[in-house]
């Protein structure tokens, strides 16, 4: 099987659509974000999960711009730009939820309570050097990122809409948890799962149509030019 640009695009979308489901499922029975649950293993599966999630999500993100790059212009690759950095730094965050705080909880349970607390938008009581700037500067490319992208996908009108709006209401919603109970961090994420749901099978279906059409216009081309090497 040939590796080929319209196949990239596909395996992008399947990857969206692993991230958002993934995305969703981590917040189902989600135990409490406090030190006494980093040294458990549904921390650690979850908190791998979400690693996991952020680096497919951003492979499908990647697939979803490339396949608009020619409508979205200079606003779209702003919101791809924004919201693969809010992606990555996600990645980083959550591999060192999963491998390192763990490790520290024992030794370090204040530092680690800290870090948990101002990931979430609280105010550590201690010193935990650059990783408020890292949780803020996540928190604003995603936000920032999800509506700019979501707005440059609706209007270029090639993958699903309804996704596209999802994506940038889904993402710019998680602000109201500066002012909401805890209880809402979870649900407040699963708008952004079923976005990236829906955009990477809407990706998938367009790459796969573009694969399906190369390969009759192939083999019709190839059926027409029979007749013409038999005469020579």
């Amino acid at each position: 099987m040939s590796i080929t640009t319209s196949r990239l695009g596909q395996a992008a979308g399947v990857a969206a659509v692993v991230a958002g489901t993934i995305f969703v499922l981590v917040q189902i029975n989600h135990p409490p974000m406090g030190v006494a649950s980093v040294s458990t293993t549904d921390w650690l599966v979850r908190s791998t999960a979400k690693t996991v999630m952020a680096a497919l999500a951003l492979a499908g993100i990647t697939g979803m711009y490339l396949r608009q790059r020619a409508v979205v212009g200079a606003f779209g690759l702003a919101g791809y730009l924004l919201l693969s950095v809010g992606y990555l730094l996600m990645f980083g965050t959550e591999f060192a939820a999963a491998f390192v705080l763990p490790a520290a909880a024992t030794s370090s349970p204040g530092f680690v309570n800290d870090v948990v607390v101002a990931a979430f938008g609280g105010h550590a009581a201690g010193d935990i050097g650059a990783l408020t700037t890292v949780f803020a500067l996540t928190g604003a490319t995603y936000v920032a990122g999800g509506l700019v992208f979501g707005i440059a996908t609706f209007r270029a009108g090639i993958l699903s809409r309804w996704a596209a709006v999802l994506l940038a209401v889904g993402n710019v919603s998680t602000l109201a948890l500066a002012v909401l109970p805890e209880s809402f961090n979870r649900p407040l994420a699963v708008p952004t799962g079923i976005a990236l749901v829906g955009l990477g099978w809407s990706l998938w279906r367009d790459q796969r149509r573009e694969t399906s059409g190369v390969a009759a216009a192939t083999g019709t081309a190839t059926a027409a030019a029979r007749p013409q090497a038999a005469v020579r």
